[in-house]
């Protein structure tokens, strides 16, 4: 897993001296405010509060996450958990701890399995006897580990893409293989699960990696499930993670999330443009619409008896782009007032800036999507200018009130669950829903 830090660096104080005569350095001009901010924001019961320009289309980048959310809660549910299946192709010497043959992985479409995940599989592995595999370890086109940063840094060969996903794995499972920060996950995980660090599972692939879509598996020996999507959705719309393009993969394509969007919010397709489910790219949207969406997503979180701070961040909760972003928001009189999502691209569109959520108001709920576009270079005076929106929205409305937080961002490991099975047989992957899996690539194995 990638991990999200705060790095503190330290601060090198440079001495120089500037001869007689010589001319002082220009001082910098200070950023203009910018002046294109657009809103929209009404009332729980749907009567408009304010507006400036809330039926003009804009990019709103990392916002469409909102649409994703919804789109994979109506589909899956919140309880839905990604499965990743692994198969020995060959046989296993209990005695010797070897499997000879291929370890052979069919992944679900996982959107999260990460090194923490794998240090779970190699656990149930080494139960089952299983320490070293003396051929490859190969995965499916449907395995993905580690992050990408959605298509934007997606190779876009399926076997290449395989191809590093496998050799992800193989380097996992190993711990002469590790670098750097695996180790400090290793040492996270044993702190989290209260292990001996010293002890480390190990399951050393001997043949390298490769991907194989078509070849029998072999016999089934352990089933990985994910925590549950609700968990995986907050997580990546804290830290507006670009791979929940994952999540949408499982899905549908991204017309039938526009599709999706167009109906669920009553307004003709054509309304709705998408390029990518991350906001990446091209994406047209109004701020009327992004509040319908936030309303959408509302309605459903209340149905599942889920609440909203369990998919999107509170400022002055949670960490990732709100606080880091809107730090009155985080920090202040109006602290945790504010449940939401932000949206920011630097040069698509020249540029983009945008915040959407739900404020709580003295005066009750506001929902509203505040933008700046054409906001390149000069992101922070366009997210200054967002946030002193917010606050006067706020102070205009009795003052921010608490909303609950929803508690600390949970490990991908963290709810997860390894089932040992030996040859028992599944149904197939993704349980009862309507997930089919896609074609798959040829094979390939590079040692």
């Amino acid at each position: 897993m990638k991990r999200f830090l705060a790095l503190t660096l330290g601060c090198l104080t440079l001495a120089a001296t500037i001869s007689e005569g010589a001319r002082p350095a220009p001082r910098r001009r200070r950023m203009s405010r910018p002046v294109n901010l657009v809103w929209y924001a009404e009332a729980l019961d749907g009567q408009p509060v304010e507006a400036r320009q809330p039926d003009e289309p804009i990019n709103p980048a990392s916002v469409v996450k909102i649409a994703t959310s919804l789109w994979s809660l109506e589909r899956l549910g919140p309880n839905f958990r990604f499965e990743t299946r692994f198969f020995a192709r060959g046989t296993i010497d209990p005695v010797r701890r070897v499997l000879n043959g291929d370890l052979v992985v069919q992944g679900g479409g996982d959107p999260d399995f990460h090194v923490e995940n794998a240090f779970l599989v190699a656990q149930a592995l080494n139960e089952l006897h299983v320490e070293r595999v003396t051929g490859s370890v190969i995965v499916n086109r449907r395995f993905w580990m580690g992050w990408e940063n959605g298509s934007e840094g997606r190779q876009p060969d399926p076997v290449k893409r395989g191809m590093l996903m496998a050799t992800r794995l193989r380097q996992a499972l190993d711990p002469r293989r590790w670098n750097g920060p695996t180790r400090a996950a290793w040492r996270e995980f044993t702190l989290r699960r209260s292990l001996i660090a010293s002890r480390p599972p190990r399951v050393v692939v001997a043949g390298g990696a490769g991907v194989d879509g078509g070849a029998a598996p072999g016999e089934m020996l352990v089933v990985h499930r994910s925590q549950p999507l609700a968990d995986i959705l907050r997580r990546f719309n804290c830290y507006s993670n670009n791979d929940i393009e994952r999540v949408a993969a499982s899905v549908g394509s991204v017309d039938d999330l526009a599709a999706f969007v167009a109906e669920r919010c009553g307004v003709p397709r054509e309304t709705v443009e998408l390029q990518t489910a991350s906001g990446l790219g091209e994406n047209r949207l109004t701020p009327r619409l992004i509040v319908h969406l936030l309303r959408e997503l509302k309605k459903t979180c209340e149905r599942l008896h889920l609440p909203v701070e369990a998919l999107l961040p509170v400022a002055g909760c949670d960490p990732g782009t709100v606080n880091h972003q809107f730090p009155e928001l985080a920090d202040g009189p109006n602290t945790t007032a504010v449940v939401g999502k932000t949206g920011t691209l630097t040069t698509t569109d020249g540029g983009i800036a945008v915040l959407a959520g739900i404020a709580r108001t003295g005066q009750g709920d506001l929902l509203f999507c505040v933008a700046v576009p054409h906001a390149g270079g000069q992101l922070k005076g366009a997210r200054h200018a967002e946030e002193k929106w917010v606050l006067d929205l706020l102070g205009a409305h009795g003052g921010g009130q608490p909303r609950p937080c929803a508690g600390m961002l949970t490990a991908p490991d963290t709810g997860a669950s390894v089932i040992l099975l030996g040859d028992h047989v599944l149904p197939p992957l993704g349980g009862t829903s309507s997930v089919t899996p896609p074609p798959q690539p040829t094979a390939a194995v590079n040692k």
